[in-house]
């Protein structure tokens, strides 16, 4: 399978730098899967699981929002916050969560609109690794 070379960058950290298969990218618009020699793009991210195929693997990362910029030269990912699925503190993020849900009570009109829809990205997130762990 052909590969092409994939950036994933945070503000803490360059996550990832190399050549993979296939980069799965949960898209504001809908997901996105990118492999080589795809069509240029510029796609914002939702809070979601990112799939990094490289050699057959895949592997998991949650990203919390961003920007994916497809180009000739590849695949770049400026995420918000990037974390192995395999590296993520369940119990912390499940706290996250229990947080946002507190906070909804001080929020009102678009921002609560907003409050909630960050938080349903989230429990999406949390049900997907709670299902992905189970199953392997």
């Amino acid at each position: 399978m052909a590969t092409f070379h994939f950036d994933l960058v945070s503000p803490e950290r360059i996550a990832f730098s190399g050549e993979v298969e296939q980069v799965d990218i949960p898209g504001v618009e809908g997901d996105l899967g990118v492999m080589a020699g795809h069509a240029p793009l510029v796609a914002s991210i939702r809070p979601g699981i990112m799939t990094v195929t490289v050699g057959g693997k895949h592997e998991k990362i949650i990203v919390l929002g961003g920007l994916a910029e497809i180009s000739e030269k590849g695949l770049t990912v400026l995420a918000d916050t990037a974390t192995s699925v395999a590296e993520l503190d369940a119990a912390a993020f499940a706290d996250k969560i229990a947080q946002m849900e507190e906070d909804l009570k001080e929020k009102e009109g678009s921002v609560l609109d907003q409050a909630i829809e960050r938080l349903d990205h989230f429990k999406t997130i949390q049900r997907q690794i709670v299902n992905s762990t189970a199953m392997h």
